[in-house]
């Protein structure tokens, strides 16, 4: 059994139904934000441009809905009575708001959350000032005063221009522990400009930055011979950190910092430094911009950076990270690169198929036998409960069986074409190739294919592939044979099928899109970078 697990689903389900009591180390969850935004994803296309195609990847507003009052409900009338008085004070201010359904909603899960939680484990909270106040208030009343750690600002941006207001360049991570036994890794961030400016301002001939540091501790001690300079005696009450030998190897080291009055100091050079202990604010870990090389066009995406800061601190290798709200697998993917085990839980398929396509880019394909995915459907009956659940998902997870990205459109849309992927052929012929695919969970007829037929033409396409759920019927089978074929610019003589039809079971037993200059992997995203190795001085990843 694999130790690390990606789950398909609402997270409340999936923690109450599969994650054990105080089994998890290390939990960062960052929920989507009350900020009233339909957030898009941005694809790229295989040739590594930009795209205009969109594709609504989730809405974060919370509306107050018959869930959210029982959701609500169940929480004061079943829950600890903090969490209840906490609940009901927040309604009675609020009302029946968005903001009350998004504390109502993340209610439940955070009581969860804080069951799964063994007693040395942490968790972190990323939100927005929009509902920190709220949740900070929540989380002590669920997780109890006492075990609140650090409010963490990060800055995000260097400036922003809000009209009429100062500028929000922050979020706020909450921190927050079961116990006082917790896990605890000291952990370094950059030093700020104008320390490094005030305190390391002296340099060696060769550029060397360095700051002189006192060579005496409190309590007497003998003279040491210093070279040229001779016997020396240490301040008064005070002794030299080191014996003789280790004066005679700083010595030799070009360690030894003379001060205009002829006291020796111990030279500390900046790039041996590890940097000033974390504090809570974090000014040092930049935001995602276009040219970052890990950006793979998901909303909300975190850099990795801030994800390891906190996987470091918090947890061990070995140990068990949770992220409920998993999105494009931030979290997931810096705990798999620091020999952490992972559970991620994401509600759309879109994220999921994202995150295992991300772990296969950066990790390679062996990474696929390192962890399972539950909540997928494996076989026929399964992939029709959710057809009949959620056809938006069934055919979000359909694209995923053939490592197609969705095009721009809206729930319950049907434009003609519901996927594309691309593919390039050798050198000489045309340098980008479209397929475009139909997904059909419902009835199909011969028409469908003949509509395909007609948007390959419309839309230049090499290949028109038609998914569908039920069999195909002999006309149906029969038009897409009429199609022909379509033959690379290279090689007039190879025949590809110009219309394929795959059912649902012939790809859940391993049947793919008949096209040999497909790459392996999805056309959805950006590709993410591979797996990187740590600077062997820093420890540090090299981020651009």
């Amino acid at each position: 059994m694999p130790d690390n697990t990606l789950y398909f689903g609402d997270n409340l389900d999936i923690l109450r139904r599969y994650i054990e009591d105080e089994s998890v180390d290390l939990i960062y969850l960052d929920p989507p934000f009350n900020s009233n935004q339909a957030y898009n994803v941005i694809f790229e296309e295989e040739n590594g441009s930009g795209s205009g195609a969109q594709i609504e990847a989730f809405d974060d507003t919370w509306h107050w809905t018959m869930e959210t009052a029982r959701l609500f409900e169940e929480c004061v009338e079943r829950g600890d009575v903090r969490v209840s008085e906490t609940l009901t004070a927040f309604r009675r201010m609020l009302g029946e708001t968005d903001m009350m359904a998004y504390l109502a909603n993340m209610a439940p899960r955070l009581v969860e959350l804080r069951r799964v939680l063994k007693p040395t484990g942490s968790l972190y909270l990323h939100c927005d000032p929009t509902a920190s106040h709220y949740l900070k208030v929540l989380m002590d009343g669920i997780f109890g005063v006492e075990s609140f750690r650090n409010e963490i600002i990060w800055r995000r941006t260097t400036s922003h221009s809000d009209a009429g207001q100062f500028g929000a360049v922050h979020d706020t991570l909450l921190f927050y522990t079961k116990t006082s036994s917790r896990t605890w890794n000291r952990v370094h961030q950059e030093y700020d400009p104008g320390y490094v400016e005030q305190y390391y301002r002296y340099e060696d001939e060769d550029g060397r930055r360095f700051m002189s540091a006192d060579l005496s501790g409190a309590g007497p001690g003998p003279p040491r011979v210093f070279g040229e300079h001779g016997e020396i005696a240490p301040p008064n009450g005070r002794h030299w950190m080191y014996d003789q030998e280790g004066i005679d190897r700083l010595l030799e080291q070009g360690r030894i910092y003379w001060t205009s009055n002829d006291i020796p100091r111990l030279k500390k050079y900046l790039d041996e430094a590890a940097g000033m202990p974390a504090q809570d604010v974090w000014p040092d870990i930049q935001a995602l911009r276009s040219w970052h090389k890990e950006r793979l066009g998901y909303p909300t995406q975190k850099p990795e950076a801030l994800l390891e800061r906190i996987i470091e601190a918090s947890s061990n290798e070995g140990d068990l990270v949770l992220d409920p709200f998993c999105g494009c697998g931030t979290t997931i993917a810096v705990a798999h690169r620091l020999n952490r085990r992972w559970i991620g839980i994401d509600i759309t398929h879109l994220a999921v198929n994202l995150m295992k396509h991300r772990l296969q880019d950066t990790f390679g394909e062996e990474v696929r036998e390192q962890y399972e995915v539950v909540g997928e459907p494996t076989d026929l009956a399964g992939a029709e409960a959710l057809a009949r659940q959620d056809r938006w998902q069934f055919e979000l997870w359909s694209l995923g069986l053939v490592g197609a990205r969705p095009t721009e459109k809206k729930r319950g849309a049907d434009e003609g074409i519901d996927g594309r992927r691309y593919f390039h052929e050798p050198a000489g012929g045309s340098p980008t190739r479209q397929i475009v695919i139909s997904v059909k969970s419902g009835s199909v007829g011969v028409s469908q294919v003949r509509d395909l037929r007609g948007v390959v033409g419309r839309e230049d396409a090499a290949i028109g592939v038609f998914i569908t759920l039920e069999e195909p019927t002999g006309p149906m089978l029969r038009e897409a044979a009429g199609a022909g074929f379509w033959a690379p610019e290279h090689n007039g003589d190879e025949k590809i099928p110009r219309i394929q039809i795959l059912t649902i079971e012939e790809l859940l037993e391993g049947a793919s899109i008949d096209c040999r200059y497909l790459k392996h992997g999805s056309a959805t995203f950006k590709r993410a970078p591979k797996n990187r190795k740590p600077d062997a001085k820093t420890k540090k990843m090299d981020i651009e």
